[in-house]
């Protein structure tokens, strides 16, 4: 591979698969709201957020890390007290007990309203206007991505403005690299150990936070559910148990509102929870070398990056649906798998996985995390096996790359529908 190719897969690495506290929707918004409130200069005393259904869809019923509390307002309310936007999706790791006191009496004596942003396409995005009792406003828009500011004004005076040259699904900061299968392959298995060993990072913090995890009693206790003896024995004490109770154990954590920051692919945790730890209980127990580990972590979450790259940030597909493909590939590998095997692998996943709906961030995530690994790793035993969904099936083609191009035309735009009926269903509950 060139070196010039290798050196921009890399730096599109570096760019989405970074640390986070919390899940990123809410703490994205927050990350606006502290932008703005730096912009104008002062505590705000009222704070309106615009947000695209997708934000508002992926916001409303998670835990914000630290504070026992759920959804947008306490977000939005630290953002302004304590936010740093400098920390990007870590705006908030300052929370102390007094500064949440503060942002919960901020929440009770200052405005805050929470609308949908009407008559925008794009599906990220969140616009924030800050205002104090001098009549004076800060704007801030976050769009295409988690940490992506495409417009900053105080006023009249406009400080940054990139609104008009970002075109559909694409934004300006986006690195020019586009993606196959065989690429990321290629990449994950011949670029230079000290080039990528960077990613074993992910391993560090996403694999503590499931140990963390066993610390607290978070979201549904998925994870602790699965370790214990009942459990066992259904499932025994085996790899298979091992990666669903450590996936799981971490999406339960951060869904549930803990304070304990992950390794996110593509602006999702949970993404990057998913592209790490089954790839990492699996090398551990199966007694891999440290570079076969590497390698396999890079593939993981390269791949889930390139599925991205034509999904979206955002859509009515689970993303568990993405990073569990990862995930897979990652596993064949560390089985002695090569790149027709892998190719198995991401069709089996396919084949099974497509059309499960996203219908928001919260505790029962770690639910759809566990139901994508155990197919990530059955997918992965079937194409060691030589077994593989054929193109006389479903939506699954002879070309790989084609299937999952056809996964990601029903997750973006086929499924555009059941992302409004899912908003709608969300915000028209009774009681």
């Amino acid at each position: 591979m060139e070196e010039i190719i290798r050196k921009r897969i890399i730096s599109l690495i570096h760019k989405e698969v970074v640390p986070a506290i919390g899940c990123t929707e809410p703490m994205a918004v927050a990350l606006c709201v502290a932008k703005a409130t730096e912009t104008l200069g002062t505590k705000p005393s009222s704070i309106k957020a615009l947000l695209s259904a997708n934000i508002l869809k992926n916001a409303m019923g998670v835990g914000i890390p630290g504070t026992g509390m759920i959804g947008l307002p306490i977000a939005i309310s630290l953002g302004a007290v304590i936010g740093k936007s400098d920390y990007q999706l870590e705006v908030l790791k300052d929370l102390s007990p007094s500064s949440l006191e503060a942002g919960k009496q901020y929440l009770n004596t200052h405005p805050i309203s929470i609308e949908l942003k009407e008559g925008i396409s794009e599906k990220l995005y969140i616009e924030i206007v800050c205002s104090d009792d001098q009549n004076h406003q800060a704007t801030a828009i976050i769009a295409g991505s988690h940490t992506h500011f495409i417009f900053i004004a105080k006023d009249d005076q406009v400080i940054l403005d990139q609104s008009h040259p970002q075109s559909k699904g694409q934004s300006t900061e986006e690195i020019d690299i586009t993606l196959d299968l065989r690429m990321v392959y290629d990449f994950a298995t011949t670029a230079p150990l000290d080039e990528i060993s960077f990613i074993r990072e992910a391993m560090d913090y996403n694999m503590k936070a499931a140990d963390d995890a066993i610390k607290g009693n978070y979201g549904h206790n998925l994870g602790k559910t699965i370790d214990r003896p009942l459990s066992q024995g259904i499932f025994g004490k085996s790899i298979f148990s091992h990666i669903l109770a450590k996936t799981a154990s971490a999406c339960d954590a951060r869904m549930g509102g803990a304070m304990i920051p992950v390794m996110s692919n593509s602006g999702s945790g949970n993404q990057g929870i998913c592209a790490t730890n089954p790839v990492a209980v699996y090398a551990q127990e199966n007694e891999n070398t440290e570079e076969e580990l590497i390698r396999a972590l890079a593939l993981s979450h390269l791949t889930a990056i390139y599925i991205k790259q034509s999904l979206g940030k955002l859509s009515a597909l689970c993303g568990c649906v993405v990073a569990s493909i990862g995930s897979s590939c990652g596993i064949t590998y560390l089985m002695g798998g090569d790149y027709e095997r892998i190719c198995r692998s991401v069709k089996n996943m396919i084949a099974n996985l497509t059309g499960m709906i996203c219908d928001g961030a919260k505790p029962s995530c770690a639910l759809k995390i566990s139901s994508g690994v155990s197919t990530a790793i059955l997918s992965a035993l079937l194409s060691m096996e030589g077994k593989c969904v054929s193109s006389a099936e479903g939506i699954i083609d002879n070309n790989v790359d084609k299937s999952i191009h056809n996964l990601t035309s029903i997750g973006a735009d086929a499924m555009q529908a059941t992302d409004r009926m899912v908003l709608d269903i969300m915000t028209h509950k009774e009681g």
